[in-house]
């Protein structure tokens, strides 16, 4: 169920004949819409680094194809890293570019993917099974002042430091459920919080397993060279830390002249989508157009 939808595809401005990369294509949401809209015509380019995620988006996409009559855009996958949309597409190619940092629902209602605390499964989190540290990794092998360091860091968890004691002494740690029995443990829940105590630390790991943050980066550094004059980029948060960095590469770009930012504030899920699809409560939507 793709996060704010209509409100993508109102800021992406879809039309048919124009070329439009999904740089989180994820289980092929936001690209089915964008493939009706494009009529056709023009062209679809999909990444995801995760091969499982690119596999079921192509299923949906011959869904698609079928609901269509067969006509559809020329479509494209990329089975990498958003950050490497540079070697992927030619300069100045794109009418829009979308993309949605959330972690997919395959990713998180996979048991054995290791994202989750709400199903035991081992400690992976990595959104690339081919290569890379897991979180088992990190967990086990990082010393504790490293440990608090990116749980306070990625996860804004102002008890790190008793989070990482606690991880270090119960180590070797193996699956999902322990890890959050401990954390839950050392810093259970305060009055009035509305999240489980091992969220923070969760997402602490996931970020730096899969160096979320340095993508974003990368990805708001070339998005620019990537757009055609009038091209519109559109980007989907769900943590602060995400959306600290779009806001200031969009600010920063209306400064200079590359953009004009479309989104004074960020633009949230209204009432209906989130009590239908409760991951959207926390998405901001930020969109700007690539001034010629």
């Amino acid at each position: 169920m793709p996060v704010l939808l209509d409100e993508a595809l109102q800021y992406l401005n879809v039309r048919p004949g124009g070329v439009i990369a999904d740089a989180t294509v994820g289980l092929g949401g936001h690209s089915a819409a964008i493939a009706r809209g494009l009529g056709g015509t023009g062209r679809l380019i999909c990444f995801d680094r995760d091969p499982e995620a690119i596999e079921l988006a192509k299923a949906r996409m011959e869904e698609v194809r079928t609901e269509l009559g067969g006509r559809m855009p020329e479509l494209s996958f990329e089975a990498r890293a958003f950050s490497q949309a540079a070697d992927a597409i030619a300069p100045g190619s794109l009418d829009g570019l979308l993309a949605d940092f959330g972690v997919s629902s395959l990713q998180l209602d996979e048991a054995r993917r290791g994202f989750s605390f709400r199903s035991e499964g081992p400690l992976d989190m990595r959104m690339d099974t081919r290569s890379g540290e897991t979180a088992g990794q990190v967990v086990n092998q990082e010393d504790e002042n490293e440990l608090a360091d990116l749980i306070y860091e990625f996860g804004e968890e102002r008890r790190s430091r008793r989070i990482a004691r606690a991880i270090v002494r119960a180590r070797p740690i193996t699956t999902t459920a322990e890890l959050a029995g401990i954390v839950s443990a050392a810093a259970p829940s305060m009055k009035g919080d509305k999240i489980h105590p091992a969220t923070r630390t969760f997402q602490a790991l996931r970020i730096r397993v899969n160096d979320e943050l340095g993508e974003i980066e990368s990805l708001l550094k070339s998005a620019p060279s990537l757009l055609k004059p009038g091209g519109r980029l559109v980007l989907i948060s769900f943590h602060s830390l995400e959306d600290r960095l779009v806001k200031d590469a969009l600010r920063e770009g209306g400064r200079v002249g590359i953009y004009e930012v479309l989104t004074k504030k960020p633009v949230v899920a209204q009432e209906q989508e989130q009590m239908r699809n409760p991951r959207s409560r926390s998405a901001k939507l930020r969109a700007a157009e690539k001034i010629g």
